[in-house]
């Protein structure tokens, strides 16, 4: 079943802000009231994930811009994120929130749990204000992703969001034509 349209459930985790090099504790709370970025990932410590996660955070200043907070999630703790922040060069850069998972709570909620492996499947989810998902990502375990798309579909979402009544084709870079469905583009595009 499809997670578009609704509304993420309750949790409650340990994570480590690499911004501020705290422990903190995050909820389903904690990504509602401003557009949020949920990007699990499979592990600490291994190879295709220091790359999407340092990619995440060269957007973050322009995500930020645009109102977004990001938190990564993977099943290992927060201790382990706090040990890999500290030891990986691509990792001592990022800013935002990593979230520990290790009951993996959080990774079935958003079904990107990789059951045999115990792990969470690489899935992106962009989350609007109230809480509901309104996009979603899942690649498999040896496809990086490119975190300049993800800048590009949270300008769509909250364009469409500001715009009611107006969509986003394909392609649609900010500034572009929108359009405006109705009986009279039927056929036509």
């Amino acid at each position: 079943m499809s997670l578009i349209g609704k509304e993420i459930l309750p949790f409650k985790a340990s994570a480590y802000n690499a911004g501020s090099g705290e422990f903190i504790d995050v909820t389903e709370q904690s990504m509602k009231g401003q557009w949020s970025v949920v990007c699990f990932y499979p592990a600490d410590f291994t190879f295709v994930c220091p790359t999407e996660l340092e990619d995440l955070q060269n957007q973050y200043a322009e995500l930020k811009e645009l109102g977004v907070e990001v938190f990564s999630v993977s099943t290992d703790t927060h201790f382990t994120h706090k040990a890999w922040h500290d030891h990986s060069e691509a990792i001592s850069k990022i800013k935002y929130v990593m979230i520990g998972d290790p009951s993996q709570k959080i990774t079935r909620i958003f079904d990107v749990l990789d059951e045999e492996e115990g792990l969470a499947d690489r899935g992106t989810f962009i989350i609007d204000p109230d809480g509901v998902v309104q996009a979603l990502e899942i690649n498999a375990g040896g496809i990086g992703r490119d975190a300049s798309i993800l800048v590009n579909k949270i300008k769509a979402a909250q364009y469409v969001r500001n715009n009611p009544g107006e969509v986003c084709p394909a392609k649609w870079q900010e500034g572009s034509s929108t359009l405006k469905p109705s009986l009279d583009l039927v056929g036509k595009i």
